[in-house]
Formats: structure tokens, sequence, C-alpha cells
């Protein structure tokens, strides 16, 4: 059992966020996991310009002043001041799980998220009155919405592609609901950063939004029993997760749901950005963090995806892990995860690099 006072500091950690922010929900619950004295205040956007010249919420400033941003980052960043209790597990194929639901959660749960928040007149509706409350103004909160509105496409959620997505979102909240009634997490009995991952889109978005609320209350009570377990964890009185490197056949099926539809797009995604870092110039040392968009498919269904440069730092984290490994622990991995769908994107051996020079994607060499 961990020591709650083992991750006290002398001031707070500063949160800046949202409530219905997604990549605020996915730094919410590790924040609370390790137990840290925190402040979380209603991001302002001014703020977060001035500390890290970009519009990304959430922002976590460090007692000694240090500001963080990027949900990625700040998890690694937290585990290495604060390893205990422990969000990254240690071994080959529980890693490269979480890793996997990250992933998922980064470059494809916005998707459904984005769909039910904004594709139909009561989610818009109630949307749009939410983001006015939280700001303060009808008239900058319906200009913040107009802007989130149009974000829709961007990320693939097509009116033409909502029965596809309401069917990729049906086929994961039953999966999620039969692990969760063994399991308490998706590792086993303790938390870890892929449950935080996953609390991006059904926190941040599906839970605080009215239509995909009901859906949760009406189709999915197990995962709305999980989200609660991830907003208050008591981490001191967790297990463990699950012995010996394994992963429930539950969480194999999770994968598989997420797998299916989220490997060729985002693989899609990949190819776009690397053709196009192909073709840039010598003098281009930070891309843009989106580039154009390219067709894409869910289900059999043609949609535009904008192409973002992240997609690549983001699958960049499972390959380096994996390249880590011996031939024998990499091997396990791939067999354990061979029905999953996520191995051709295991298997992707990128051109280019990124790396992060201060705030900013930069390639790397």
């Amino acid at each position: 059992m961990s020591d709650p006072t083992q991750n006290r500091t002398d001031a707070p950690y500063q949160f800046h966020a949202f409530e219905v922010s997604y990549f605020s929900a996915k730094v919410r619950p590790a924040l609370r996991y390790k137990g840290l004295w925190v402040d979380e205040r209603r991001a302002d956007l001014g703020e977060i310009m001035r500390r890290t010249g970009l519009g990304f919420i959430p922002i976590v400033v460090t007692p000694e002043g240090e500001t963080w941003q990027d949900s990625s980052d700040i998890y690694r960043k937290l585990e290495a001041r604060h390893p205990e209790p422990p969000l990254f597990p240690a071994t080959p194929l529980q890693r490269v799980a979480a890793h996997l639901v990250e992933i998922y959660a980064n470059e494809f749960a916005l998707i459904p998220a984005m769909h039910y928040r904004w594709g139909s007149e009561l989610g818009e509706a109630s949307a749009r009155a939410r983001f006015s409350a939280m700001i303060g103004s009808v008239e900058i909160g319906n200009k913040a919405a107009d802007r989130m509105a149009k974000a829709r496409f961007v990320v693939g959620a097509a009116p033409e592609a909502a029965a596809e997505i309401e069917a990729h979102t049906a086929e994961l909240l039953a999966a999620l609901s039969a692990h969760f009634e063994a399991h308490p997490y998706l590792l086993g009995a303790r938390q870890s950063f892929a449950d935080c991952a996953l609390m991006g889109p059904i926190d941040g978005h599906f839970f605080c939004d009215l239509v995909s609320r009901r859906l949760l209350l009406e189709t999915a009570i197990p995962v709305v029993g999980w989200l609660e377990r991830c907003k208050f964890p008591n981490a001191d009185a967790q297990g463990e997760w699950l012995a010996s490197d394994a992963l429930a056949p539950t969480l194999v099926e999770t994968l598989s749901a997420m797998g299916r539809d989220a490997v060729p797009m985002i693989l899609d995604l990949l190819r776009a950005f690397e053709a196009w870092a192909d073709e840039r110039g010598p003098d281009v040392v930070e891309p843009p963090r989106g580039i154009g968009a390219c067709e894409t498919s869910l289900r059999g269904v043609p949609v535009k995806r904008g192409i973002m440069a992240y997609t690549l730092f983001s699958v960049q984290q499972v390959l380096d892990y994996l390249g880590t490994l011996d031939a024998g622990e990499r091997a396990a991995v791939e067999t354990a995860l061979a029905s999953t769908g996520w191995t051709e994107l295991l298997a992707y051996t990128p051109r280019h690099r990124l790396a992060k020079d201060g705030f900013k994607l930069v390639f790397e060499g």
C-alpha cells in the first residue's frame, strides 16, 4: 500500500483546465491518482498562450513554476517525479497495451466524442449552452462552439458516417462493459495511464454531454462505474495489475473493438504525413500541426480527416518502447495482440522522427 504522504509538495500543482475538455479529462485522473496537492483553475487561454505559445488546454504548472503541456508528456513527467503509485506498467505486454489505448484516445476516439457532442440538434444545443455558461458569455461561448463544431469535420466525424460511428461506439461500450464487470480497471485492479487516457473521451465528452451521457447510463453502467473509480481513485487502497504480464480476455476484446476501426485510419494518416514530410524543403524544421486533409474511410464509408503531425509523435511512443524489448519479449507481445488489429501499426517503420523543442514539434536530425 502506498504512503499517502510520499507525494507532498511545498506548493500545489496548478492545473489549468475545463470540465468539458477532452484532454483535461485525460490529465485530471492522473493527478488525483498520484495524490498530489492540486489547485485546479478554469483555463485562461491568454495565460496558456503566454506560457506555451500554443492555445492548447490543459497545462500543468509545477510547484517550482515549470509549465507542462501535452497530456502524454504530463504522464511521463508525473511518473518521473512521483513514481509511486505507478501509472506505467513495468512489463512489456501491459505497457504496450496501455500505449495502444492512449493512441486510440489521442487519434481516433475524438471521432465519436465529437459526433455525439456536435452531430445532433440536441447535442449541439446543449454543448453551446455549456460553453456559454463555462465562459460566462453567450457571445464568446457561441464563437468557441462555432470553432469546435467545425472541428468535428477535421477529425473525421462526418455526417455521412454517423451510422458507422455509432456502431463503433456501441461495440466499444459493450466490450468495455464486459471488461469492467470483471475488473475494476483496464489492466486489473490498479489504475494505469491507459485508464487516464480513456477518460478523455468517456469523461471529457461522453459523460459531460446530454446525448452520450444518456447512452452511457442506458447501455453501459459498468463503464460509468469505472469512470467514478477513476475520478475518485483511492490509489492507496487499489490492488495490482494482473500477474505475469497478463491481459484479461475482455481487454483483448476491447483492444480489438478499438483496433479494427482505428488502425486503418491511423495508418492512412501516418502515410499521408510522411509523404508530405518526404517533399518538405530542407529548411522546414517545424511541421505545421495540421497539413491539409487526406481521404480515409470508416467501415467502408469515405471520410476526410485532417493530417496532424502529432499522429506520428503519438505512435512513436509505442514504437520506441517496442525498440527497447529483446526479440523474445517483442514476439510475445505481437503474439498476444495478433487478434486485435493493432499488429500492422506495431510493425510500421516511420521514415521520419519528431521531437519536442519546448512545446513545439520538430523534425529530428
